[in-house]
């Protein structure tokens, strides 16, 4: 892979659950309801590792580019 798509999939910096779109994509990124989603936001914050450690997720939970 060119380092020009590595740029490309860079991870959000943030778990945002302002609006249903972004709650969509989180809940559908660590595999689990929305409504786990925002109780992990409003348990330990909106820093995407820490929600997915609440979760019993990984992160980034996918291959890595380097």
């Amino acid at each position: 892979m060119t380092d020009e798509r590595a740029q490309d999939r860079t991870e959000p910096k943030a778990v945002n659950v302002a609006h249903a779109w972004e709650r969509a994509y989180w809940a559908r990124r660590f595999m689990v309801p929305v409504e786990q989603v925002e109780a992990a936001v409003a348990a330990v914050g909106d820093q995407p590792a820490r929600v997915a450690a609440h979760l019993g997720r990984d992160w980034p939970g996918h291959e890595t580019i380097t």
